[in-house]
């Protein structure tokens, strides 16, 4: 019932994916709290209309902006218990003891009495994140700051994110990983949607590769770059969207240019770019979506519209 007023929302294939997989996440969490399959779990405990709204519009917020990495510090949560649809119960509530346990989030319990963490964040957190620990220098791009409307007494009840840049002067280094199966017996639309739902579901990169498997048959290497984050989200798309029957993976050092996402106007429009920098060297890239649009709305060919922002973008180098 959730799954069909998500869907048929308008909204982004990345922002859908996201919601899903946050209310898939507190189901799971519900479901195990109160030892019942996950499509028993009753409405009010996983679907209430406020939390529809919230986790919709954390999904869509985090789309818009384009965030493809998240860096959730510890969760600071209180004590004593809070009165829900089942009682009276501890916190942390069983629903946010699961997810923490499951998505391995990091709690931290202070003396405040009182929920500070509720099931919804933490699925929200447990979805979006892909790092643990900030870099080591950094610059804040931006700041924003949501307050609650219970009185918390001296502590602010508020909660802070930033959008941040990486500050290395050079080629950072990494890890990430890939992972890799065979498939012989998909036709070419499966794999075509199984590329779009790995990418937004938040891969890094999808691709595949012609190769000839044991008996001579033809079929195509799946290739997916990710974080450590979002390994299990990713294989369980693979297993459910395709025959595949086993995934190999394999942790990769890389060396990655510091970049940063920004907005660039053009005779034609405003631009999604990113810049990257090599040494003292700027680079600037339009984002293919936005220049692909400008192409459809103003019925130009594409090349000439890319050259002419292109060479927009370098006005701002």
């Amino acid at each position: 019932e959730i799954t069909r007023i998500i869907e048929a929302g308008e909204l982004t294939a990345g922002a859908r994916v996201l919601a899903l997989r946050i209310f898939d996440i507190i189901a799971e969490a519900e479901a195990k709290a109160h030892n019942k399959p996950k499509n028993q779990v009753h409405f009010h405990e996983v679907g209430a209309v406020d939390a529809i709204v919230d986790i919709v519009a954390a999904a869509v917020c985090l789309d818009n902006l384009g965030i493809r990495d998240v860096i959730v510090s510890p969760l600071f949560e209180g004590r004593g218990s809070v009165r829900c649809a089942h009682g009276i119960l501890p916190v942390p509530v069983p629903a946010v003891i699961n997810i923490a346990a499951a998505y391995k989030l990091p709690l931290h319990q202070t003396d405040r009495f009182g929920e500070w963490v509720t099931p919804t964040g933490a699925a929200i957190a447990a979805a979006a994140r892909t790092r643990k620990a900030l870099p080591a220098c950094y610059t804040v791009v931006k700041t924003g700051i949501g307050a609650g409307k219970r009185d918390t007494g001296d502590t602010a009840n508020v909660l802070r994110a930033m959008i941040i840049q990486n500050e290395a002067p050079a080629a950072e280094e990494d890890t990430i990983l890939k992972l890799e199966t065979n498939i012989d017996d998909a036709t070419g639309e499966c794999l075509g949607r199984v590329l779009d739902l790995l990418m937004a579901a938040g891969a890094r990169d999808v691709h595949y590769l012609p190769v000839y498997m044991k008996k001579n048959r033809p079929s195509y290497e799946l290739i997916v770059i990710t974080d450590a984050a979002r390994r299990e989200a990713l294989e369980r798309i693979i297993f459910e969207e395709t025959t595949s029957i086993g995934i190999r993976r394999c942790e990769m050092a890389r060396s990655v240019l510091p970049r940063e996402d920004g907005r660039v106007d053009t005779p034609l429009g405003p631009v999604r770019v990113k810049r990257c920098r090599i040494g003292e060297r700027l680079r600037v890239y339009p984002e293919y979506a936005d220049v692909a649009a400008i192409s459809a709305e103003k019925q130009l060919p594409y090349p000439d519209v890319y050259a002419q922002i292109f060479a927009a973008c370098q006005n701002h180098i």
